[in-house]
């Protein structure tokens, strides 16, 4: 049977609104998994709900949201090219599971035009208040001193409750990495996002459509609300789990900044051998429970409002 001809404007508007709830959702969360992969040596947090603890008490409520603009900004094209590129690679043939793969494989690919910049950014903001944190640890400082203490040469954060005002901003990051690297400055790390988001996308997709169609009575009916949000959650968060060591790889490649004693890499390869012999296997599932909690409610809410069809809604007003 043909597949019903999909409207590609309507499923990029279903895609960035469906990303911009996703995000507003979980983005506290996201902010903990970039913190806990980050940490090496001294660790500045024990978990997840120690990170966003100790983020509130020394940042304020809106700390866990350091990043979120850079990332709700451009979550937007990103989530309606990776759902909308998968939907268009599914339309052209009869799917078997390998084209399935297939398809996921190529909207992984698209979509990272945004996706490393995004990331590129997005990092360096939510990682900030950990860096000043791990210096203040490594230096020995009493908070009350840490404040009017100098950072080390290189270091562009201040530490302590006085930092708020020197904060790095996304702009500013952005400027400056164009001004003394090009745009080839924005996609550092394109190589590694692309290693974690391809595969990511391999399995998700796939497993989401055939999860999905339990919910199908026929072929031409959608699932439920629920089940496509359900379908989702489960597909997202096997396959971030799938994928953390990849996250992890590229988490450390994209952050630009380093804390006292902490590795630097010169690419995958020496990042991922770095890890290997100075924090050991284990450190390659840094953040893995975080990010199956960012992944699950984001891409079970993605594919919930996907399916409710506002874009078709919206553009049915122009026809």
């Amino acid at each position: 049977m043909t597949s019903k001809k999909i409207s590609l404007p309507a499923k990029l508007i279903n895609g960035g609104i469906a990303g911009l709830v996703g995000v507003t959702c979980v983005f506290p969360i996201d902010l903990a998994k970039t913190r806990l992969q980050n940490q090496q040596g001294r660790a500045v947090y024990t978990g997840m709900q120690d990170c966003l603890v100790k983020t509130i008490r020394s940042e304020g409520l809106f700390g866990i949201y350091r990043g979120a603009a850079v990332n709700l900004t451009l979550v937007t094209p990103e989530k309606a090219i990776k759902l909308a590129a998968n939907d268009f690679f599914r339309q052209l043939k009869e799917l078997s599971l390998a084209r399935e793969m297939l398809a996921g494989c190529g909207a992984g690919t698209c979509q990272v035009v945004v996706t490393s910049p995004m990331e590129m950014l997005k990092i360096q903001l939510q990682d900030a208040g950990r860096l000043a944190a791990h210096q203040q640890k490594a230096l020995g400082l009493e908070e009350t001193t840490a404040a009017s203490s100098h950072p080390p040469q290189g270091q562009p954060y201040t530490t302590g409750t006085m930092a708020a005002s020197k904060r790095p901003s996304a702009t500013r990051i952005a400027s400056e990495l164009l001004r003394t690297q090009g745009i080839a400055g924005l996609y550092k790390g394109l190589g590694a996002t692309l290693l974690r988001d391809v595969p990511f996308s391999i399995i998700y997709f796939p497993l989401f459509a055939n999860l999905n169609k339990l919910g199908q009575k026929t072929s031409e009916e959608k699932a439920s609300f629920f089940h496509s949000f359900l379908s989702g959650c489960v597909a997202g968060s096997l396959a971030a789990v799938a994928v953390t060591p990849l996250d992890v790889l590229k988490t450390r490649i994209q952050t630009l900044q380093k804390g006292l004693g902490e590795d630097t890499y010169n690419g995958i390869i020496d990042c991922a051998r770095k890890i290997w012999i100075h924090e050991g296997p284990s450190a390659f599932m840094k953040g893995a429970g975080c990010r199956a909690l960012v992944i699950a409610p984001l891409f079970g809410i993605a594919q919930g409002v996907y399916f409710i069809g506002i874009g078709e809604w919206i553009m049915s007003f122009f026809q």
